[in-house]
C-alpha cells in the first residue's frame, strides 16, 4: 500500500512536470509564430522558408519525373493525358513529358526473337509430346516486331513485355497441339518443312490481332530420347543403305546402256571403216590396172632385157673358166715341182744331219769310256737344277744308274778294279740358294 502510494505520488509529480513542459513549449511557439507574423524580420524568415521548400519540392520531383525524355531510334513513344484522356504518337526524338499529368510507353519497332527454351531438351522441365506419346525436345524460333500502325490502338491494352506476356503462351499452345499430331519421324525429318508451314499460317494470324507482326518461324535442333535416336539411327542406316543401293543399281543400268551404246557405235565406226577400206582397195585395182596396162610394155622389154644380159652372163663365165682351169693347171705342175724339190732337200738333211749325230754319238762314246763319272753328272744335271749333288767314287760294284742302265754292278766293277774304300754316298742337302748351288766334292 505504501509502495502504490509512493508510485501515485511520483506519477503526480511527474504528470505535473511534463504537463509544465508541455504548457512551456506551446507558450514558446506561440510566442515565435507571434514573432514571425508581427514582426518584419519574421514576415521575411517566413517568405524565404516557404519558398525554400517549394524549390525543394520542385527539383525532387523534376528529378524523379523529368519533363523531357529521349525515345531513340527504331522507338515508338505513345504519350497518354493523364487529364484528358487523350493518346498521342510520338517518333524518335525529344517529347516533353509533364510530371503527374503525362504518362509516356515506349515500344519497339526493331525485330525481336522469342526462343522456347523450356521445351530444348527431352529431360528438360517443358518438353512437347510427340503422336506416340514421347517427351522431345524442339528449338523453335520466331522473329516478330509489333505493328507501328496498330500501336497507337492498342497501346491501352499491350503489356510491357510482349514476348512473354502474349507471344509465349500463344506459340506455346499452337506448338504442342501440332507436335502432338505427328509423330516423332515426320516432326525429325520427313514433314519437318509442311509443319513449319502450317505453324506460320496459324500463328501468324493469332498475333496480329495484338498487332504483332510474325516474320518467321524456324524450327531447329530435334532432341530424341536416347532410345528412341538409337532406332531411328539405325533405321536411317538401312535407308540410306537401300538408298545407295537403288543409286547403285540405276548406276550399273547406266553403265550397261553405256556399254551397249559404245558396242553400236563401235560396230557403226568398224563397217563405216571396212566400207571404206572396200572403197580404197576399190580405188586401188582400178589404179593398178590402169597402172599395169602401161608398165606391161615395159616389163616385155624389160624381159628381154634380162635374157640378153644372161647369155652375155653365160659366155663370160665359159670364159672365166676356162682361164681358170688352165690357170690350176699350171699351179698344180709349180706344186707338183716344189715338192719335189723340197723331198729332195728332206732327204739331204736327214743324210747330213745322221751322220753328224753317228760322229757325234762316237765322241761321246769316247769320252764316256775315257771318263764314267760323266754320265752320272749329266744324269744328276736332268733330275733338277735345284739339287746339289756330291759325286764320289763308288763302292765297289756300286752306281747310282746301274739300275737305270741295266748292268749287274758288282761283278762288272769287280773285274775293272780292285777293292778301293767305302763308297761315299749320294746325299742330297738341304736346296740352297741360286747363288750358291752347285756341285762340289770331297
Amino acid at each position: 500500500m505504501k509502495f502504490q502510494e509512493k508510485l501515485k505520488d511520483v506519477v503526480k509529480q511527474g504528470g505535473a512536470a511534463v504537463t509544465a513542459s508541455v504548457v512551456a513549449l506551446v507558450a514558446a511557439v506561440v510566442a515565435c509564430l507571434r514573432w514571425l507574423v508581427t514582426t518584419r524580420q519574421g514576415r521575411w524568415l517566413t517568405a524565404g522558408l516557404v519558398t525554400a521548400g517549394g524549390l525543394v519540392a520542385v527539383g525532387s520531383t523534376l528529378v524523379a519525373h523529368p519533363p523531357v525524355q529521349m525515345i531513340e531510334p527504331a522507338q515508338v513513344g505513345i504519350r497518354v493525358n493523364l487529364l484528358t484522356g487523350g493518346t498521342s504518337e510520338v517518333r524518335e526524338g525529344w517529347v516533353v513529358r509533364l510530371p503527374h499529368v503525362h504518362r509516356l510507353y515506349l515500344y519497339s519497332l526493331k525485330d525481336q526473337v522469342y526462343r522456347t527454351e523450356r521445351s530444348l531438351s527431352a529431360d528438360g522441365p517443358a518438353p512437347f509430346q510427340a503422336a506416340e506419346g514421347l517427351s522431345i525436345g524442339i528449338e523453335v524460333t520466331l522473329r516478330y516486331s509489333l505493328d507501328p500502325a496498330r500501336i497507337p490502338e492498342l497501346a491501352q491494352r499491350l503489356p510491357g513485355d510482349v514476348g512473354r506476356e502474349i507471344v509465349e503462351p500463344v506459340v506455346d499452345g499452337v506448338l504442342r497441339r501440332h507436335f502432338a499430331q505427328h509423330t516423332v519421324r515426320e516432326i525429325f525429318a520427313t514433314h519437318r518443312a509442311q509443319i513449319q508451314k502450317d505453324l506460320t499460317a496459324e500463328i501468324a494470324p493469332l498475333l496480329k490481332e495484338d498487332g504483332v507482326v510474325l516474320r518467321s518461324i524456324t524450327l531447329g535442333n530435334v532432341d530424341l530420347p536416347q532410345q528412341y535416336r538409337t532406332g531411328v539411327e539405325a533405321l536411317l542406316a538401312e535407308e540410306l543403305r537401300a538408298e545407295k543401293m537403288r543409286y547403285t543399281l540405276e548406276l550399273k543400268s547406266k553403265q550397261v546402256k553405256e556399254s551397249e551404246l559404245d558396242a553400236e557405235a563401235e560396230k557403226v565406226r568398224r563397217e563405216k571403216s571396212a566400207e571404206a577400206a572396200g572403197n580404197e582397195e576399190i580405188i586401188a585395182a582400178k589404179a593398178k590396172a590402169e597402172a599395169m596396162r602401161h608398165v606391161l610394155p615395159f616389163k616385155e622389154k624389160e624381159i628381154e632385157q634380162r635374157r640378153l644380159e644372161a647369155e652375155a652372163s653365160k659366155v663370160s663365165r665359159l670364159t672365166q673358166a676356162s682361164a681358170e682351169a688352165d690357170a690350176r693347171r699350171i699351179e698344180a705342175a709349180g706344186e707338183a715341182d716344189a715338192r719335189r724339190k723340197l723331198a729332195e732337200s728332206d732327204a739331204y738333211r736327214v743324210e747330213v744331219t745322221g751322220k753328224a749325230a753317228s760322229e757325234q754319238l762316237a765322241r761321246d762314246a769316247d769320252l764316256i769310256s775315257r771318263n764314267p763319272l760323266l754320265i752320272q753328272k749329266t744324269l744328276a744335271d736332268k733330275l733338277s737344277d735345284k739339287i746339289q749333288v756330291i759325286i764320289a767314287p763308288p763302292q765297289a760294284g756300286g752306281f747310282i744308274a746301274g739300275g737305270l742302265l741295266g748292268q749287274p754292278q758288282e761283278s762288272r766293277y769287280a773285274q775293272q778294279a780292285p777293292p778301293a774304300p767305302p763308297a761315299p754316298a749320294y746325299s742330297q742337302v738341304p736346296e740352297a740358294s741360286p747363288e750358291t748351288s752347285g756341285y762340289e766334292e770331297e
